[in-house]
């Protein structure tokens, strides 16, 4: 008895903390989401949210959802979606203190797309490896029913991952979201941008930038900033098309004069040797740990696994002679 005293007491403790019973576990969990497919992916302009029915571990729980993303619903057969929960009725759930979720979808029905979302989640769970200060993510399996029944068969099963919401993330950390027409310079972590340089190097990530996106009101692509004791945070997302994930649609900008998106480039702001170093030590540093995320990525397939280990091994050799890495960063760096 004292046992499930202690466990309901954790809990409470847990929930007064702000955790998140979600992204605290790492094994892939096993839904079926039943609704209006056929009408809700067709639905590209409005984006109008749809009543569904959300199924776990034998629960229902309704839901509403609706398309989401920018390039990928362009792209993608099945795009990305925003599941929206009443915190209410998930209270007593693993959703707990849920509530609206950006759901990153197989995208196509064909080909190497769902190896592509794996590979994607696979890359989240790195910058996890490297710093807390980063988005967290939970696989999932879904069977998705359409109510519609306009779903193919081969639409109807597959893996797919949601990420942990800004507001979340700064909670954890004790930050607050912010917008800001530019990174600070003097204002700004510097050891963890250094980080996630060596990182978006690392998986051969281009497509982010600390300047002001053409479709935002402020700074950055594909980075959300936070504040914390007057330090700027940089928190990178979108991953899909780096190199580690070579998605079929992916082609870097034609500005950076690169042919493919596999060609590592490094994009981040000049910053000091020795901070620079530092990040590229604790990379290397974390080299096992990083490779055993892409061993125990589930669903990835064998021949995906030893491409992408041997995708950032070549990084880790170029790493070996780290003053010729660095010089190459202090070639490219911007700023």
């Amino acid at each position: 008895m004292l046992g499930i005293w202690s466990f309901a007491i954790l809990l409470l403790m847990s929930a007064r903390l702000g955790a998140e019973p979600l992204f605290d576990d790492d094994s892939v969990l096993e839904v079926t989401l039943t609704g209006p497919f056929g009408t809700t992916l067709e639905d590209m302009e409005d984006r109008t949210e749809r009543p569904f029915i959300f199924e776990t571990a034998g629960v229902e729980y309704p839901v509403k959802v609706r398309l989401r993303g920018r390039s990928r619903l362009r792209v993608c057969d099945f795009p990305p979606l925003r599941l929206n929960f009443r915190k209410s009725d998930i209270s007593e759930s693993v959703f707990a203190g849920q509530d609206k979720l950006k759901l990153v979808t197989h995208c196509r029905n064909y080909g190497r797309a769902e190896q592509n979302m794996l590979e994607e989640y696979a890359a989240y769970r790195i910058l996890n490896v490297l710093t807390d200060l980063s988005y967290r993510v939970r696989l999932f399996r879904i069977n998705y029913a359409d109510t519609d029944g306009e779903l193919s068969e081969k639409a109807a099963n597959h893996y797919g991952f949601v990420l942990e919401t800004a507001g979340h993330l700064a909670e954890r950390i004790g930050a607050t979201p912010v917008v800001m027409n530019g990174v600070p310079k003097r204002r700004h972590d510097l050891k963890l941008a250094a980080l996630v340089y060596v990182y978006q190097y690392l998986i051969a990530n281009t497509d982010w930038g600390l300047v002001k996106a053409d479709y935002s009101e402020g700074c950055c692509h594909n980075v959300d900033l936070f504040e914390r004791d007057n330090t700027v945070l940089i928190v990178p997302y979108d991953l899909d098309l780096s190199g580690l994930v070579n998605a079929n649609y992916a082609f870097p900008d034609e500005n950076l004069r690169i042919k493919k998106v596999t060609q590592r480039l490094y994009r981040g702001l000049c910053t000091d040797r020795a901070v620079l170093s530092e990040a590229i030590d604790k990379v290397v540093a974390s080299e096992a740990k990083i490779l055993e995320v892409l061993q125990q990525t589930p669903g990835l397939a064998e021949d995906n696994r030893s491409k992408a280990i041997k995708f950032l091994g070549r990084f880790f050799e170029q790493a070996r002679n780290k003053e010729k890495l660095i010089k190459n960063f202090e070639k490219r760096c911007i700023g």
